[in-house]
């Protein structure tokens, strides 16, 4: 961003924060406004932008069965929906990528509440675009709690009606920043899948789903744990 020094250390502060993950987001998107102003707007008119088309409405609802993948890790190991629903509920998390702050601060939520979201027998993995050296990053960064697998190009997020185009004037400010979504995607399209989270039970069907256009906002982890101890029942 255009004045990473500041935000770098916001972000450092808000992970060492205890408290609710929209509450840290939400001092995330003041600290981008004070300090990265360009970026305030383009995120602004970006939101409204998928809003008005309603990004994201036609993904998967609650009560549907959640399409099966199977996807690599960092390790190419590959790993399946159904194997993985065969050992309890699990949560999936979309995320943009190894450079979004506001994904890894989700991620370190998720990394956060993991004891107790495996305490109700539920488990977490992440889903973004990136290749493996990139995913290698981000799982290192939550300290390999949980896969973050590769969706290259997209495919598992196309399926759901998750993508997105960012836009030409988000698309220049990362590049200006260095930003490099050809390199790490492998590809040139600049396309990313809309942050979401959907709770799935053992039976393949949604509990809960949170697919929000507005990035800046994702599924608290207590709404998470309700979903959970729900699929217990």
């Amino acid at each position: 961003m255009s004045d990473p020094g500041p935000l770098e250390t916001v972000f450092k502060k808000l992970c060492a924060m205890e408290v609710p993950l929209n509450e840290r987001l939400a001092l995330f998107s003041a600290a981008v406004r004070e300090h990265a102003l360009p970026y305030a707007d383009a995120y602004d008119e970006l939101v409204a932008r998928l809003q008005s088309a309603d990004a994201g409405a036609s993904a998967p609802q609650t009560g549907d069965q959640m399409p099966a993948f199977a996807l690599p890790d960092h390790h190419n190991r590959i790993h399946e929906l159904a194997e993985m629903l065969a050992c309890g509920p699990v949560v999936v998390s979309f995320n943009r990528g190894h450079w979004c702050q506001y994904c890894l601060t989700e991620l370190d939520a998720l990394k956060r509440g993991l004891q107790e979201i495996c305490a109700t027998g539920g488990q977490v993995v992440s889903i973004m675009p990136e290749t493996s050296e990139f995913t290698a990053q981000v799982a290192e960064g939550v300290d390999f709690a949980f896969p973050i697998l590769s969706d290259e190009n997209n495919g598992y997020a196309l399926m759901l009606n998750l993508v997105i185009w960012m836009g030409d004037r988000a698309r220049s400010l990362w590049i200006a920043d260095g930003v490099q979504l050809d390199y790490s995607q492998g590809n040139g399209s600049w396309f990313l899948p809309i942050p979401a989270t959907f709770v799935i039970g053992t039976d393949g069907q949604i509990i809960a789903r949170m697919v929000d256009p507005d990035f800046r906002k994702r599924m608290d982890i207590e709404t998470i744990l309700s979903a959970l101890h729900q699929a217990r029942q």
